[in-house]
């Protein structure tokens, strides 16, 4: 997913570099600029087929994707706003009945010693 991200950002660069610079004029640009034109176009030629086909994709699952968020997005946002940090629970599993859970680490998978007391108010 990060290197899908760094593609889209990169692409935009790429395009706002490239069709500023769209001159066929080179009097007055240093050979610094010129390069820099004919790296970012190299750049944009590359990844080019990675953004047609991120495009596709979006255009197969953009309306399922939306009929989601606006199904679950505020569902999902009012479970986010109650989560205070996601690095304490494991990754979400689906059970055999459908069913998705998130389970919450136990303090010895989070690093953090256990500081539950026990009956005389000692801490452990």
């Amino acid at each position: 997913m990060k290197t899908l991200r760094a593609c889209v950002v990169i692409a935009g660069l790429c395009l706002s570099g490239v069709s500023a610079t769209a001159e066929d004029d080179t009097a007055g640009r240093s050979l610094m600029e010129q390069g820099m034109e004919l790296f970012l176009k190299g750049l944009q030629d590359e990844i080019a087929p990675t953004i047609e086909g991120f495009a596709s994709l979006m255009e197969e699952i953009g309306p399922g994707l939306q009929g989601f968020l606006e199904e679950m997005g505020p569902k999902l946002g009012a479970v986010f706003s109650k989560v205070e940090d996601w690095s304490t629970y494991h990754a979400p599993e689906m059970l055999p009945n459908g069913d998705i859970i998130m389970r919450k680490k136990t303090p010895e998978e989070i690093g953090v010693p256990d500081t539950t007391e026990n009956s005389e108010g000692v801490e452990l």
